[in-house]
Protein backbone atom coordinates (compact mmCIF):
# COMPACT_ATOMS: atom_id res chain seq x y z
CA UNK A 1 0.00 0.00 0.00
CA UNK A 2 1.16 3.57 -0.86
CA UNK A 3 0.74 5.81 1.32
CA UNK A 4 3.02 9.23 2.66
CA UNK A 5 6.00 9.23 0.15
CA UNK A 6 8.83 10.95 1.48
CA UNK A 7 11.72 11.69 -0.57
CA UNK A 8 14.23 9.19 0.59
CA UNK A 9 12.53 7.39 3.20
CA UNK A 10 12.07 3.76 3.02
CA UNK A 11 8.85 2.13 2.39
CA UNK A 12 10.09 -1.04 4.32
CA UNK A 13 9.50 -3.14 0.74
CA UNK A 14 11.96 -5.68 -0.41
CA UNK A 15 10.49 -6.17 -3.08
CA UNK A 16 7.95 -4.27 -5.90
CA UNK A 17 6.87 -5.92 -9.07
CA UNK A 18 5.49 -3.06 -10.91
CA UNK A 19 2.38 -3.20 -13.16
CA UNK A 20 0.98 -0.32 -13.53
CA UNK A 21 3.36 2.88 -13.28
CA UNK A 22 3.42 2.96 -17.13
CA UNK A 23 0.23 4.72 -16.95
CA UNK A 24 0.41 6.44 -13.73
CA UNK A 25 3.05 8.95 -13.00
CA UNK A 26 2.89 8.86 -9.32
CA UNK A 27 3.77 5.60 -9.06
CA UNK A 28 7.02 5.88 -11.25
CA UNK A 29 8.30 8.66 -8.97
CA UNK A 30 6.98 6.07 -5.78
CA UNK A 31 8.86 3.51 -7.30
CA UNK A 32 12.13 5.62 -7.79
CA UNK A 33 11.97 6.95 -4.52
CA UNK A 34 11.72 2.86 -3.28
CA UNK A 35 14.73 1.65 -5.26
CA UNK A 36 17.01 4.70 -4.04
CA UNK A 37 16.73 3.45 -0.54
CA UNK A 38 17.33 -0.55 -1.52
CA UNK A 39 13.62 -1.89 -3.24
CA UNK A 40 13.93 -4.60 -5.78
CA UNK A 41 11.68 -3.12 -7.89
CA UNK A 42 11.10 -5.30 -10.85
CA UNK A 43 11.23 -3.81 -13.72
CA UNK A 44 14.32 -1.37 -13.19
CA UNK A 45 11.67 2.34 -13.12
CA UNK A 46 15.02 4.23 -13.96
CA UNK A 47 15.52 2.19 -17.34
CA UNK A 48 11.97 1.60 -18.23
CA UNK A 49 11.79 5.16 -17.91
CA UNK A 50 14.74 5.91 -20.48
CA UNK A 51 13.83 2.66 -22.72
CA UNK A 52 11.98 3.28 -26.02
CA UNK A 53 11.33 0.54 -29.09
CA UNK A 54 14.10 2.66 -32.06
CA UNK A 55 16.75 1.74 -29.20
CA UNK A 56 15.97 -1.11 -28.20
CA UNK A 57 16.19 -2.31 -32.00
CA UNK A 58 19.42 -0.80 -32.41
CA UNK A 59 20.94 -2.40 -29.07
CA UNK A 60 18.98 -6.13 -30.64
CA UNK A 61 21.64 -5.81 -33.63
CA UNK A 62 24.69 -5.38 -31.44
CA UNK A 63 23.81 -8.53 -29.41
CA UNK A 64 22.80 -10.34 -32.86
CA UNK A 65 19.23 -10.43 -32.99
CA UNK A 66 17.64 -9.85 -35.96
CA UNK A 67 14.67 -7.16 -36.28
CA UNK A 68 12.90 -5.82 -39.07
CA UNK A 69 14.42 -2.72 -41.32
CA UNK A 70 13.29 0.38 -39.45
CA UNK A 71 13.79 4.16 -39.50
CA UNK A 72 12.71 6.69 -37.45
CA UNK A 73 10.61 9.55 -38.37
CA UNK A 74 9.97 13.10 -36.64
CA UNK A 75 7.05 14.18 -35.35
CA UNK A 76 4.10 15.21 -37.42
CA UNK A 77 3.39 18.62 -35.70
CA UNK A 78 6.41 20.63 -33.92
CA UNK A 79 6.65 19.44 -30.10
CA UNK A 80 4.81 22.55 -28.22
CA UNK A 81 6.70 25.50 -27.13
CA UNK A 82 9.27 25.08 -30.38
CA UNK A 83 9.78 27.03 -33.74
CA UNK A 84 11.32 26.70 -36.74
CA UNK A 85 14.69 27.18 -36.39
CA UNK A 86 14.46 24.31 -33.53
CA UNK A 87 15.33 22.42 -36.47
CA UNK A 88 17.70 23.76 -38.29
CA UNK A 89 19.74 20.88 -38.40
CA UNK A 90 16.82 18.53 -39.34
CA UNK A 91 16.62 18.08 -43.80
CA UNK A 92 13.27 19.31 -45.28
CA UNK A 93 12.04 17.36 -47.06
CA UNK A 94 13.55 13.77 -45.82
CA UNK A 95 15.31 11.32 -48.34
CA UNK A 96 11.74 9.93 -48.51
CA UNK A 97 12.59 7.82 -51.80
CA UNK A 98 15.68 6.41 -50.15
CA UNK A 99 13.52 5.42 -47.26
CA UNK A 100 11.02 4.18 -49.24
CA UNK A 101 13.51 1.96 -51.22
CA UNK A 102 15.11 0.59 -47.75
CA UNK A 103 12.36 -0.03 -46.24
CA UNK A 104 9.88 -1.45 -49.22
CA UNK A 105 5.66 -2.22 -49.12
CA UNK A 106 4.20 -2.89 -47.33
CA UNK A 107 5.39 -1.38 -44.54
CA UNK A 108 4.55 -0.47 -40.52
CA UNK A 109 4.17 2.76 -38.94
CA UNK A 110 4.07 2.84 -35.29
CA UNK A 111 5.27 5.13 -31.83
CA UNK A 112 8.35 4.59 -31.47
CA UNK A 113 7.86 4.61 -27.57
CA UNK A 114 4.68 3.01 -26.35
CA UNK A 115 2.36 -0.03 -26.85
CA UNK A 116 -0.93 -1.53 -26.84
CA UNK A 117 -1.21 -1.05 -30.70
CA UNK A 118 -1.87 2.47 -30.27
CA UNK A 119 -1.44 4.58 -33.22
CA UNK A 120 -0.07 1.74 -35.24
CA UNK A 121 -0.84 1.88 -39.15
CA UNK A 122 -0.24 -1.28 -42.23
CA UNK A 123 0.57 0.87 -45.44
CA UNK A 124 0.68 0.11 -48.94
CA UNK A 125 2.59 2.94 -50.59
CA UNK A 126 3.51 6.75 -50.34
CA UNK A 127 0.02 8.33 -50.12
CA UNK A 128 -1.40 5.96 -47.54
CA UNK A 129 2.23 7.12 -45.68
CA UNK A 130 1.32 10.82 -45.78
CA UNK A 131 -2.14 10.57 -44.96
CA UNK A 132 -1.53 8.48 -41.54
CA UNK A 133 1.23 10.80 -40.86
CA UNK A 134 -0.44 14.02 -40.69
CA UNK A 135 -2.74 12.04 -38.13
CA UNK A 136 -0.14 11.43 -35.41
CA UNK A 137 0.53 14.64 -34.32
CA UNK A 138 3.53 15.21 -31.81
CA UNK A 139 4.17 11.08 -31.97
CA UNK A 140 7.70 10.22 -32.85
CA UNK A 141 6.91 7.22 -35.13
CA UNK A 142 8.92 4.52 -36.83
CA UNK A 143 8.86 2.99 -40.06
CA UNK A 144 9.39 -0.94 -40.55
CA UNK A 145 9.58 -3.68 -42.96
CA UNK A 146 6.60 -5.70 -42.92
CA UNK A 147 7.63 -9.49 -42.11
CA UNK A 148 5.46 -12.06 -43.36
CA UNK A 149 6.22 -14.88 -41.36
CA UNK A 150 5.33 -18.68 -41.07
CA UNK A 151 5.55 -19.23 -37.26
CA UNK A 152 5.26 -16.18 -34.82
CA UNK A 153 5.88 -16.62 -30.77
CA UNK A 154 5.00 -14.82 -28.10
CA UNK A 155 7.60 -15.58 -25.21
CA UNK A 156 7.95 -14.35 -21.48
CA UNK A 157 10.82 -14.01 -20.12
CA UNK A 158 11.45 -13.80 -16.34
CA UNK A 159 14.07 -12.80 -13.71
CA UNK A 160 16.14 -13.22 -16.90
CA UNK A 161 16.20 -17.23 -17.05
CA UNK A 162 12.92 -18.41 -16.70
CA UNK A 163 11.29 -18.36 -20.28
CA UNK A 164 8.38 -20.02 -21.72
CA UNK A 165 7.77 -20.06 -25.45
CA UNK A 166 4.33 -19.87 -26.85
CA UNK A 167 2.90 -20.05 -30.52
CA UNK A 168 1.00 -17.14 -31.23
CA UNK A 169 -1.51 -16.35 -33.99
CA UNK A 170 -1.20 -12.20 -34.05
CA UNK A 171 -3.90 -12.01 -36.97
CA UNK A 172 -7.05 -13.67 -34.92
CA UNK A 173 -8.91 -12.14 -32.58
CA UNK A 174 -7.83 -11.04 -29.30
CA UNK A 175 -9.04 -13.81 -27.41
CA UNK A 176 -7.72 -16.86 -29.72
CA UNK A 177 -4.57 -15.33 -30.41
CA UNK A 178 -3.10 -18.48 -28.39
CA UNK A 179 -5.60 -21.17 -30.37
CA UNK A 180 -3.04 -22.40 -32.72
CA UNK A 181 -3.55 -25.33 -35.06
CA UNK A 182 -0.36 -25.86 -36.62
CA UNK A 183 1.99 -28.19 -35.42
CA UNK A 184 4.55 -28.00 -32.87
CA UNK A 185 7.85 -26.10 -34.17
CA UNK A 186 11.04 -27.75 -34.46
CA UNK A 187 13.55 -27.85 -32.00
CA UNK A 188 16.33 -26.05 -33.76
CA UNK A 189 13.35 -22.90 -33.72
CA UNK A 190 13.21 -23.42 -30.37
CA UNK A 191 16.11 -23.25 -29.43
CA UNK A 192 17.55 -20.25 -31.47
CA UNK A 193 13.85 -18.51 -30.03
CA UNK A 194 15.07 -19.08 -26.73
CA UNK A 195 18.61 -17.75 -26.99
CA UNK A 196 17.74 -14.98 -28.79
CA UNK A 197 15.09 -13.87 -25.96
CA UNK A 198 17.89 -14.15 -23.57
CA UNK A 199 20.00 -12.41 -25.07
CA UNK A 200 17.63 -9.34 -25.32
CA UNK A 201 16.42 -9.76 -21.76
CA UNK A 202 19.94 -9.70 -20.93
CA UNK A 203 20.91 -6.74 -22.34
CA UNK A 204 18.00 -4.25 -21.52
CA UNK A 205 17.99 -5.80 -17.90
CA UNK A 206 14.27 -6.63 -17.72
CA UNK A 207 12.73 -9.08 -15.07
CA UNK A 208 9.52 -9.18 -16.31
CA UNK A 209 9.11 -8.97 -20.46
CA UNK A 210 7.69 -10.80 -23.12
CA UNK A 211 9.34 -10.88 -26.80
CA UNK A 212 7.36 -11.61 -29.56
CA UNK A 213 9.31 -13.26 -32.43
CA UNK A 214 8.00 -13.73 -36.36
CA UNK A 215 9.97 -16.30 -38.14
CA UNK A 216 10.43 -15.60 -41.61
CA UNK A 217 12.14 -18.09 -44.22
CA UNK A 218 13.41 -20.15 -40.66
CA UNK A 219 14.66 -16.80 -39.24
CA UNK A 220 13.10 -15.31 -35.88
CA UNK A 221 12.82 -11.50 -36.03
CA UNK A 222 12.25 -9.69 -32.64
CA UNK A 223 9.31 -8.04 -33.90
CA UNK A 224 7.67 -6.64 -30.36
CA UNK A 225 9.69 -7.05 -27.35
CA UNK A 226 9.77 -3.84 -25.33
CA UNK A 227 7.13 -5.33 -22.56
CA UNK A 228 7.92 -4.66 -19.73
CA UNK A 229 4.22 -4.95 -17.87
CA UNK A 230 2.88 -7.48 -20.63
CA UNK A 231 -0.86 -8.88 -20.95
CA UNK A 232 -1.15 -11.84 -18.52
CA UNK A 233 -4.83 -11.70 -18.26
CA UNK A 234 -5.92 -15.71 -17.78
CA UNK A 235 -9.08 -14.90 -20.51
CA UNK A 236 -6.55 -13.87 -23.34
CA UNK A 237 -3.51 -16.22 -22.44
CA UNK A 238 -5.39 -19.41 -21.28
CA UNK A 239 -5.55 -21.06 -17.60
CA UNK A 240 -1.81 -22.79 -18.41
CA UNK A 241 -0.06 -19.69 -19.69
CA UNK A 242 -1.92 -18.11 -16.32
CA UNK A 243 -0.49 -20.35 -14.00
CA UNK A 244 2.88 -20.57 -15.19
CA UNK A 245 3.18 -16.44 -15.12
CA UNK A 246 1.97 -16.91 -11.47
CA UNK A 247 4.59 -19.59 -10.13
CA UNK A 248 7.38 -17.88 -11.97
CA UNK A 249 6.45 -14.34 -11.04
CA UNK A 250 6.08 -15.66 -7.28
CA UNK A 251 10.04 -17.84 -7.32
CA UNK A 252 11.18 -14.64 -9.40
CA UNK A 253 10.00 -12.77 -6.16
CA UNK A 254 11.05 -14.54 -3.00
CA UNK A 255 14.28 -15.16 -4.96
CA UNK A 256 14.95 -11.35 -5.14
CA UNK A 257 13.95 -10.93 -1.54
CA UNK A 258 16.31 -13.39 -0.05
CA UNK A 259 19.06 -11.79 -1.89
CA UNK A 260 18.00 -8.23 -0.96
CA UNK A 261 20.50 -6.64 0.94
CA UNK A 262 19.01 -3.44 3.02
CA UNK A 263 19.96 0.13 1.99
CA UNK A 264 22.08 -1.03 -1.67
CA UNK A 265 20.98 -0.91 -5.36
CA UNK A 266 18.78 -4.18 -5.85
CA UNK A 267 18.01 -3.31 -9.20
CA UNK A 268 18.78 -5.09 -12.01
CA UNK A 269 20.51 -3.19 -14.66
CA UNK A 270 21.39 -4.86 -18.41
CA UNK A 271 24.14 -5.27 -19.94
CA UNK A 272 24.33 -2.31 -22.05
CA UNK A 273 24.71 -0.17 -18.59
CA UNK A 274 26.56 -2.18 -16.88
CA UNK A 275 29.29 -2.63 -19.28
CA UNK A 276 29.27 1.10 -19.69
CA UNK A 277 29.77 1.66 -16.27
CA UNK A 278 32.64 -0.51 -16.27
CA UNK A 279 34.26 0.86 -19.07
CA UNK A 280 33.87 4.52 -17.64
CA UNK A 281 35.38 3.07 -14.27
CA UNK A 282 38.20 1.71 -16.21
CA UNK A 283 38.86 4.48 -18.17
CA UNK A 284 38.37 6.87 -14.47
CA UNK A 285 40.70 4.18 -12.80
CA UNK A 286 43.36 4.82 -15.56
CA UNK A 287 43.08 8.73 -15.70
CA UNK A 288 43.33 8.93 -11.28
CA UNK A 289 46.25 6.68 -12.00
CA UNK A 290 47.96 8.78 -14.20
CA UNK A 291 46.83 11.93 -12.28
CA UNK A 292 49.04 10.43 -9.60
CA UNK A 293 51.81 9.03 -10.85
CA UNK A 294 52.04 12.70 -11.89
CA UNK A 295 51.76 14.28 -8.57
CA UNK A 296 53.97 11.64 -7.23
CA UNK A 297 56.80 12.73 -10.14
CA UNK A 298 56.19 16.27 -9.28
CA UNK A 299 56.83 16.09 -5.98
CA UNK A 300 59.81 14.06 -5.69
CA UNK A 301 61.57 16.50 -8.31
CA UNK A 302 63.63 19.36 -6.35
CA UNK A 303 62.22 22.58 -5.84
CA UNK A 304 63.97 25.48 -8.22
CA UNK A 305 65.70 28.16 -6.24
Amino acid sequence: MVDMVEQGASDEYAVIIDRISQDVPFYRAFLKNAASTGTAVLNNPFWWSADEKFFNNALALKVGVPVPKTVILPSHEKPTDTQDASFSNLKFPLSWEKIFNYIGWPAYMKPHSGGGWKSVFKLRGPDELFEAYRQTGQLVMMLQEEIVFDDYFRCYCLGGKHIRIMQYEPRNPHHLRYVVEKGPASEKLLRTVHGHVLKLNHALGYDFNTVEMAVRDGIPYAIDFCNPAPDAEVTSVGQDNFEWVVEHAAKMAVERAQAHKAGQDNLTWGTFVSDGVASYQARSGSGAKKATEKTDAKAAKPAKK
